[in-house]
């Protein structure tokens, strides 16, 4: 059992260790928040006496004045992506006087538990996750065993017990292939996201909203991870097919740049003989020719506003507000990567919505 150090003050992760609880309980009891169970109450108040332990005030008010250490911990496989996200956070917490924490993880993956459970061992008050790993059980469990607010970026769905921040992928997918549709093209293509992340169902659900809207129209699907490499693949598995899409919308910038690719490759000029969008609005969009019709989802803003929003919380841990799922506006960015439909190839199959596997 901990007993007080004679040679120095007890502190507040003295305080937790012999809780068992996280130093942000041990504010949150301190500062009588009301996020807190009575039987872990009475163990913090129960390890203040035995150690003796006085909160210093300014270190007490440390989460007031705004001086918070945040997490921020990615895995994104995009580039442009995370180039955004982590802009938006620097941004904010450089306006906010908060100091980041980064964690990153490999291709996609969560950080080791070894990394995590440093960052956590380091005081930090809360945490920020960027897509995917806002979706990684095996974080958010640990998050959760630390009682540690955590603020969830651009998952498809809202994340229970947590601050999201996020746009309506369904949505933005509908408008877009609407749009699609508005050109004259009943034969779309969709390279599907990650089938681990929700914003992959999220923007295929809305895909196909748009399509059964329209009598004749067809999506052909061909999945993908989020990456490049996967959109290089997915391209050419749908323009191999025996009669193919007239347009492929995929379900990110990078995966639509792929697509690109392949066609020039292939001598097909876009958007004359094949129309791509994208989705994101990442600098990848704009840097490769044609550049891109997409969805701009406004990344760097929900990054900035999922760090401010958990500073709120952080300082008002009982404002309910705090914690509502925050959907921001996207806006559908027109570019040359778009163009009418093609006359129909001859010879064309029709074929119901079907996997190019198949």
């Amino acid at each position: 059992m901990i007993r007080a150090d004679r040679t120095r003050d007890p502190t507040m992760a003295d305080v937790a260790q012999l809780a068992g609880v996280s130093r942000m309980t041990v504010s949150r009891v301190i500062n009588d928040g009301d996020k807190v169970s009575e039987a872990t109450r009475a163990a913090v108040l129960a390890a203040i006496r035995e150690l003796n332990f006085a909160p210093n005030l300014t270190a007490r008010n440390l989460v007031m004045a705004g001086e918070l250490r945040i997490g921020v911990v990615y895995s994104n496989p995009s580039a442009a992506f995370m180039s955004d996200f982590l802009i938006g956070v620097f941004e904010e917490a450089t306006k906010a006087g908060a100091r980041l924490i980064l964690v990153r993880g490999e291709a996609g993956q969560a950080p080791s538990l070894p990394e995590m459970r440093r960052l956590l061992g380091g005081g930090v008050h809360g945490v920020v996750l960027a897509p995917p790993l806002g979706e990684s059980a095996a974080v958010r469990a640990l998050l959760a065993a630390a009682q540690l607010p955590v603020a969830v970026v651009a998952a498809g769905r809202p994340a229970p017990d947590a601050i999201n921040v996020r746009i309506d992928d369904r949505q933005a997918s509908q408008a877009l292939v609407r749009h699609l549709l508005d050109l004259g093209h009943r034969r779309i293509g969709v390279i599907v996201g990650n089938p681990d992340q929700s914003a992959s169902a999220e923007r295929l659900a809305g895909a196909r909203a748009a399509v059964a809207a329209v009598q004749g129209a067809q999506l052909v699907l061909a999945q993908g991870a989020f990456t490049y490499a996967s959109g290089l693949q997915a391209a050419e598995q749908l323009l191999d097919l025996e009669s193919p899409p007239t347009a492929i919308f995929a379900s990110n910038d990078d995966m639509a740049a792929a697509a690109v690719s392949v066609a020039h490759r292939r001598h097909l000029d876009v958007p004359g003989d094949l129309t791509v969008v994208g989705f994101d609005d990442t600098t990848v969009a704009t840097t490769l020719w044609p550049p891109l019709t997409t969805i701009h989802q406004p990344v760097r803003q929900m990054a900035a506003v999922a760090l401010e929003r958990l500073m709120r919380a952080l300082r008002a841990p009982s404002a309910p507000e705090a914690f509502a799922d925050h959907v921001l506006d996207h806006r559908l960015i027109e570019r040359q990567s778009t163009a009418p439909a093609p006359s129909p190839r001859p010879n064309a199959a029709s074929h119901p919505e079907r996997s190019p596997h198949v």
